[in-house]
Order: structure tokens, then sequence, then C-alpha cells
């Protein structure tokens, strides 16, 4: 049976009072009826004593609300399962370091926001040479050579162009996820590498916002990473890996 230290829940002023923070938005204008109709939401949503804290009119037939409640729910953490990235996180130094120690010619790096996103701001954060919250992107790192595809990169575009550049990693943002388009796209390139039985040629790595490591191994990608992950926490998985694959080793 599970120490007692090891059930947790939200707390707000005191610890596991329960106090939460919930926002959405309703197909309504701002109105008493709105307000009353997101109380009632949250109630039916388990949450005690809710309130409106915030309210806005998002057009003339829609309205965004933010409540204040509590809720009873409480979780275990002994027995939660977290698939996290395995591997040891260089800084940009030890990186090119790690690159020239153990390869002999650079590592090619191709990425792109495939389908219809057109968001490149999580790629261009990762690839290009300005990087992002001081933190470099590939196109600075020494040993690597980075392609950065841009935005709304087919799947047979993103493959056609690893081949040809001889790409070691390939590299997939999605910031898009309404409707859960992001999983049908990350499943179907895939489904290309396996179709041109490529799948082993790349060491294959998603990123984005709703994007978690456990999500792109069940997809079948090698890691992914989500928010607040940078060029050096994807540099040091990729070159690791690489490493452990035997691909442009030094013997």
């Amino acid at each position: 049976m599970s120490s007692k230290s090891t059930w947790v829940r939200p707390y707000g002023d005191t610890e596991n009072d329960g106090k939460i923070q919930i926002s959405f938005s309703l197909p309504v204008p701002v109105s008493p009826l709105g307000e009353e109709a997101a109380k009632k939401i949250a109630l039916q949503m388990g949450i005690h004593d809710p309130s409106v804290v915030h309210y806005e009119a998002l057009s003339d037939t829609f309205s965004f609300y933010i409540l204040y409640g509590r809720t009873e729910h409480q979780v275990d953490i002994a027995n939660l399962n977290v698939v996290e990235v395995d591997h040891h996180t260089m800084s940009k130094e030890d990186v090119e370091v790690y690159i020239e120690k153990n390869f002999t010619e650079p590592l090619v790096f191709v990425g792109a926001s495939t389908g219809t996103d057109a968001h490149t701001v999580g790629i261009d954060a990762i690839m290009n040479m300005k990087g992002y919250n001081g933190h470099y992107g590939l196109e600075r790192y020494k040993g690597i050579k980075a392609y950065n595809l841009g935005g709304q990169v087919d799947n047979e575009t993103l493959l056609e162009k690893a081949i040809d550049l001889n790409a070691d990693v390939i590299l997939i943002s999605q910031t898009v996820t309404q409707k859960d388009v992001h999983i049908e796209n990350l499943t179907k390139f895939i489904e290309l590498l396996e179709a041109e039985n490529k799948r082993n040629d790349f060491v294959v790595i998603i990123g984005g916002p709703r994007i978690h490591h456990g999500l792109a191994k069940e997809l079948g990608y090698d890691a992914g990473f989500g928010p607040k992950k940078y060029a050096f926490d994807v540099a040091s998985y990729a070159v690791q890996y690489l490493y452990e694959k035997g691909v442009k080793v030094k013997r």
C-alpha cells in the first residue's frame, strides 16, 4: 500500500485544498446567462463552489470564461508511469565536442512543419541559427548540417529531401492540433517510411505543444519533445542515439 505522502491534489492557498482554475469558451454572448452556464458546466465536471472570476466577449455570439473552484480528486504519484527520453542532456558546446570525438563526418538534420501546418516558430527555434530564448539553433552547431524546409511540407516531400541530403535525423514540428490532425499526419509519415522500407534509415523525432515522448513512441517515432525544449535537448538525444546505432561513428 502506498505511503500517504505520495498522494497529491491541487492546491491554491493551502496544501491539498484542491483549488483549481479552468478556462473555456462558450457559443453564447457575454451575459448573466453565459456566466450561469459556465458555472453549471464546472459543477457537472465535479468542481465544487465554482465562481466566474473573469469573462470577456470573443465575438457577438461567443464568450470566454475563467473560473475558480475546488476538486476532491487526487492521485498516487507512486503508481504513475511516465515515459521519458532516455539520454544525457548536453550543452551546445558539449554536443559539438561529442560529435568531433565520435563521428567521422558532419551529421545531417532535416526539419519541417508538415501537412497543413504553416506554423514554423517551433521548427525555427530548433533549427535556425538564431534559435530561441538565448539557445542557438542547430544551424550554429559545429558538426551539424541543418536544413529547415519550413511549413506546410508534404510528408512525401520531406522524405524525398531527407533521402537526397542523405540525412541522419528527421525533425517534424506539429503546432496545429485541432481534432487531433497532428496524430493523423504523424501516423501517415511513419506509414510512408515503412512502405518505402526507410524506417531504419533515419532517427525520427517530433516536437510541438502537445507532443510528449510517450506519444512519440506510441506512434512509432524515436523520440518526442514538448514545450520548453531547445536545440541542445534534441541534439543531445540524436547524437547519442546515432552513436549507439553506429552511424558515421569513428572506429
